[in-house]
């Protein structure tokens, strides 16, 4: 299997992803290459040894592994320009928000391996979580797009009609904590810290939150119960942001992105 590896758009997205790549050790530098029409906004890839190219025909007819990293309305063109490039010896790998992988082949007309992923940006740091669905793919394709991902942070399979789902979970959901995070460093402050303590205190115990989850496997009500005690403090501010509609507010916001991604 060839494992160059082209990334059709050097975007935040997909520099995002190559920064990963990177650091995870998944392959080389050499063995990465991204795309752009505008080449100066990817010269700190290029100083680590990735190749960069305004020239995406190139870029795939040299690699295995290609991931779309584009906008939506740039799809059709993308592809269509990729057509005779594409084979059944490359998996592609569309990161683009709510274009299904029935789309795509309607595009490239060509059985090949079609995999959607939806990951987030902290995959720049090894901790995205990345939703799979895919089709066309063997065991050993599917795996090793997984594997691939799963350097890059956390990873689960999911039905493709849950896709647009995931998007508004996984990666719209990065924005929905750094806004939780942000609101919890301006009440440090009105209680008494400076902005750079308030931002450590508050980002180190949502990560240390998130973590309790993930490697207990707890519910988030067992956690709470344990730092919520009779006639406490925890217990008043609980009870004063639900009186304010915090989950309310949280669960209107989550269903109006979905609600976006689906009527566009």
């Amino acid at each position: 299997m060839n494992n160059k590896i082209a990334i059709i758009g050097g975007g935040n997205l997909g520099t995002a992803i190559a920064e990963g790549l990177l650091k995870s050790k998944f392959c080389k530098a050499t063995d990465i290459t991204v795309t752009k029409r505008n080449l100066d906004t990817l010269t700190a890839l290029k100083s680590k040894g990735v190749n960069i190219t305004s020239n995406n025909n190139a870029a795939v007819k040299n690699a295995g592994l290609i991931i779309l990293a584009i906008k939506p309305f740039q799809v059709s063109e993308v592809l269509n320009g990729l057509k005779k490039e594409l084979t059944a010896k490359h998996t592609l790998v569309s990161v683009v928000t709510g274009v299904s992988i029935a789309d795509i082949e309607s595009i490239i007309k060509k059985k090949m391996p079609v995999f959607r992923a939806m990951p987030n940006t902290a995959i720049a740091i090894q901790e995205s979580m990345t939703c799979l669905s895919f089709s066309n793919a063997t065991g050993q394709q599917a795996d090793y797009v997984s594997d691939l991902f799963k350097t890059l942070g956390k990873v689960t399979t999911i039905n493709e009609n849950l896709m647009d789902a995931a998007t508004v979970l996984g990666a719209c959901g990065t924005a929905y904590a750094m806004r939780y995070i942000r609101a919890n460093i301006q009440g440090g402050i009105e209680i008494g810290f400076d902005s750079k303590t308030a931002n450590l205190i508050a980002a180190q115990t949502v990560k240390g939150a998130a973590e309790l989850l993930l490697q207990k496997g707890t519910h988030p009500e067992q956690e709470i119960d344990k730092v919520t005690t009779p006639k406490g403090c925890t217990i008043a501010g609980l009870n004063e942001m639900e009186h304010q509609g915090f989950s309310s507010s949280l669960i209107k916001g989550i269903a109006s992105s979905y609600q976006k991604i689906v009527k566009g």
